[in-house]
């Protein structure tokens, strides 16, 4: 976070006059030169950025939005409720249609349907969001309009506070939730197939020999639960790389605890498989002896 904010300090004058912004056009060069030492734009680089970094840490003072002319923290408050619901949906829709796709695609490997999910996964993975959001407002609020291209629709206030409006209780915000959430999730959507697929086919390949009941429910419950640990891991990283390109430092910073719960992960696995081959080798004992 320090990074980021340091690299929106540097760049902010690119965006244009935070003084015209806040005043527009009919004020006179010295008022605005007034104005502009009265907020202290004209100070140094560095002490408009410890300045900054002063008030946040003490204060909780994020500063002032130019373009709302509001405090910074209140503009995150009101646009949070909007992100989050962005956020559990595309969720919601990853785990719905990835688990039970990539578990098929595992155990038919070379039916139709797994074979067309594959070949559309591929697709999905080379297409970029933007374009996939453009064609999705084509073809659904353009050329058949069924669902709305922009706005939350009608929201309602969650708590009673005025703080947290949520469109996720309304058929109308529902609507305009859809589009963006389903080209949010084409970016992970084929990822976590794949991943699922490869993840259960690889514990799926060494069990070739006949299983009772009792070792085939142990065996699913294994499976899921690896699965599921996987899947939940990589959201929780997307949710932190959602963009990229201005979170690297972030991502180099939150590798190694990624990777340390990926051990964990293989561990659990490889202990899980040598539960179910023991179980497999004593059940085979048992079927000789009674023969």
């Amino acid at each position: 976070m320090l990074v980021i904010s340091l690299a929106v300090f540097a760049i902010k004058k690119q965006f244009g006059d935070p003084v015209r912004d806040l005043v527009g056009e009919r004020v006179t060069q010295e008022e605005r030169a007034q104005i502009a030492e009265k907020m202290g734009l004209n100070d140094p680089f560095f002490t408009q950025y410890g300045r900054f970094v002063r008030d946040a840490v003490t204060k909780g003072d994020l500063g002032r939005s130019f373009l709302y002319n509001k405090p910074n923290l209140e503009v995150i408050i009101a646009h949070a409720p909007a992100t989050i619901e962005l956020v559990f949906g595309t969720a919601l829709i990853i785990i719905v249609i990835s688990l039970p796709l990539g578990i098929y695609c595992a155990l038919w490997p070379r039916r139709f349907l797994s074979r067309f999910t594959m070949s559309f996964s591929t697709l999905g993975v080379s297409m970029p969001v933007f374009l996939t959001a453009i064609l999705l407002i084509y073809l659904f609020a353009v050329h058949w309009q069924v669902l709305p291209s922009y706005g939350r629709g009608e929201t309602v206030d969650l708590f009673g506070n005025g703080y947290w409006h949520t469109g996720m209780l309304t058929v109308d915000g529902l609507k305009h939730l859809i589009l963006p959430c389903i080209s949010l999730s084409t970016l992970m959507l084929p990822l976590f197939i794949r991943l699922i697929r490869s993840e259960m086919m690889e514990v799926l390949e060494p069990v070739t020999m006949r299983l009772d009941k009792q070792q085939i429910a142990v065996m699913w419950i294994s499976l899921l639960s690896m699965t599921c640990l996987l899947l939940l891991l990589l959201l929780e990283k997307n949710i932190f790389l959602k963009k990229r390109n201005k979170k690297i430092f972030f991502f180099q910073k939150k590798k190694i605890f990624f990777f340390q719960k990926k051990k964990i992960f293989f561990f659990w696995k490889k202990k899980i498989f040598f539960f179910l081959k023991k179980k497999m080798f004593f059940s085979r004992r048992r079927r000789r002896r009674r023969r």
